[in-house]
């Protein structure tokens, strides 16, 4: 099967949704698939991949979305979808590369944002307007339930397909004091909630140290700031690191690295949010986001449990086999032959 993949957001930089986009394209291909990436950026991506014009980083859900607005790349779109047997679109309403793919047959679409109450409350008034705008889509996805909830409000019918880790290909040499934090340095990230928590846990624990990847800051005690990294250096982080913070404030519709570092063998400590509860369920300690001192609490608290940590690490195991690649995988196949299927009909 030919498989176009698109997604909206530029792989020159880093984000939760292109590793997705990449990470089914190498799966799609090692299945025996022919499938490629479409998406803005001007580098990144698997071989093959068609980059579309430069991106602009546009504000939003208290985040960055590196994307393109240049009216061109509708055609670039379209001319890059072309013969394929299938598009697989992520974010389709995300401008201008998601909206240009919702004329291609046939067409999975996968949602992934957990909007705010206020669109929440658009989509639900706008039901009629919004199936107006997937008619077109012939398999609606969503990673999640959160992100799932606000397109049923408009009467639409979205399955949901987690997002997806190969838990085979993570490795463990967890050490004892190690915390770590993986995401951008965004607001809603919650990265300065975890650094004023920190201090609190240096007091009981100094030997204790944080690595954050992805963020780079001025150097602080006890802290160590390794900037965007690769993949590889990223995982090696995982698996060196006992429990892993995420201290995010809100917007999350998944929380792909709760997964990862569940089959790297951290315990979690994260944020009470309806999305990292789906993920983690039993495997994680949480607490009210942006409390630090309830965060400096938790993290204590764990290091001098290694009891404790082993509980977490147990039920990470078998949470996190509904992530693994293999059922992720199958379900968007299924999407895909059903997708055709559809359009025959």
């Amino acid at each position: 099967m030919k498989v176009a993949v698109v997604c909206p957001y530029a792989v020159d930089h880093f984000g939760g949704v292109q590793h997705q986009a990449i990470q089914l394209v190498d799966w799609l291909r090692e299945a025996g698939h022919d499938s490629k990436l479409i998406a803005p950026g001007r580098s990144g991506g698997p071989l093959g991949t068609e980059h579309l014009r430069s991106s602009v980083n546009v504000p939003g859900n208290r985040s960055v979305s590196p994307i393109s607005l240049n009216p061109l790349v509708y055609r670039q779109v379209l001319e890059a979808v072309d013969g394929a047997d299938v598009v697989h679109v992520h974010e389709p309403l995300m401008p201008l590369v998601g909206w240009a793919t919702l004329g291609a047959r046939p067409l999975v679409a996968t949602v992934h944002a957990s909007p705010s109450r206020l669109v929440r409350t658009m989509y639900h008034r706008a039901g009629r307007g919004v199936r107006k705008i997937f008619r077109n889509v012939d398999v609606l996805t969503a990673v999640s339930e959160a992100a799932a909830a606000p397109l049923r409000l408009s009467g639409l019918h979205p399955r949901v397909i987690p997002n997806g880790i190969d838990v085979a290909s993570y490795t463990r040499d967890n050490r004892p004091g190690t915390v770590v934090f993986v995401g951008r340095d965004d607001p809603r990230k919650g990265l300065d909630v975890l650094l004023d928590a920190w201090p609190g846990v240096l007091e009981r624990h100094p030997e204790a140290v944080l690595t954050v990847v992805g963020t780079a800051r001025p150097t602080r005690e006890g802290v160590r700031f390794l900037g965007v990294v690769s993949e590889d250096v990223k995982r090696r982080v995982l698996s060196e690191s006992s429990i892993l913070v995420a201290p995010n404030l809100g917007g999350e519709s998944f929380g792909i690295v709760l997964a990862e570092a569940m089959a790297s063998g951290c315990a979690l400590v994260a944020s009470r949010l309806d999305a990292f509860a789906k993920v983690a369920g039993g495997a994680a300690k949480f607490f009210p986001p942006g409390d630090s001192g309830a965060l400096a609490n938790a993290v204590a608290g764990l290091l001098a449990d290694p009891k404790g940590q082993r509980r977490l690490t147990k039920a990470a195991d078998r949470a996190v086999k509904a992530f693994d690649r293999s059922s992720v995988l199958d379900a968007y196949l299924k999407a895909y032959g059903d997708a055709v299927e559809h359009t025959g009909s």
